[in-house]
């Protein structure tokens, strides 16, 4: 008599699945909020999203960083302006049309944004080596196809990452 075949192993359910990224995603908040705390007393968390826009595109319109970070062009001069103040970022004229107004980063403001990556990615470099090879290759295949799945795509710029803090080049905030 033939032993009865071995039971496939169950799938996660959706809800099992929700459960996981939402702890996974409760991690990445922390991580992202420790880079941030060495700086917390000179940039707010939408202000360094900002930074991280100018840093990406090399310099913006106020309208089109306002659009690409999904607020009001008023708010986006306040939070500029905050910025100017605090030596991150400066206004300047557009090269390309000298009645237009360009902002960009400073040197600091440079500065800033790629130490806070840079921590980000070491403490992000630390867990990951902690798993198992195999463990890496599925976590990334779940990741991008997680992200894929959200409409998520990778940008150009210094660290790969995509648009600033999870919002997308149409201005929309994941909920």
């Amino acid at each position: 008599m033939a032993d009865p075949p071995e039971p496939l192993p169950s799938e996660p359910d959706v809800d099992d699945v929700t459960r996981a990224v939402l702890i996974a995603s409760r991690l990445l908040v922390a991580v992202s909020v420790r880079s941030l705390a060495t700086v917390e007393d000179r940039v707010t968390l939408p202000q360094f999203r900002l930074l991280k826009v100018l840093s990406a595109q090399g310099g913006a319109k106020l309208v089109s960083l306002a659009e690409r970070l999904g607020v009001n062009p008023s708010t986006a001069m306040r939070m500029v302006d905050r910025l100017i103040a605090a030596g991150l970022a400066e206004r300047g004229v557009n090269p390309g049309n000298r009645r237009e107004t360009v902002l960009r980063l400073t040197e600091e403001g440079r500065t800033l944004v790629a130490d806070v990556s840079a921590a980000r990615r070491r403490e992000i470099t630390s867990i990951v080596q902690r798993l198992a090879p195999e463990q890496r290759t599925a976590l990334v295949d779940a990741l991008t196809a997680f992200t894929e799945a959200g409409g998520e795509r990778p940008m150009p710029g210094d660290d790969g990452e995509p648009y600033p803090l999870g919002w997308s080049d149409t201005a929309v905030p994941l909920h």
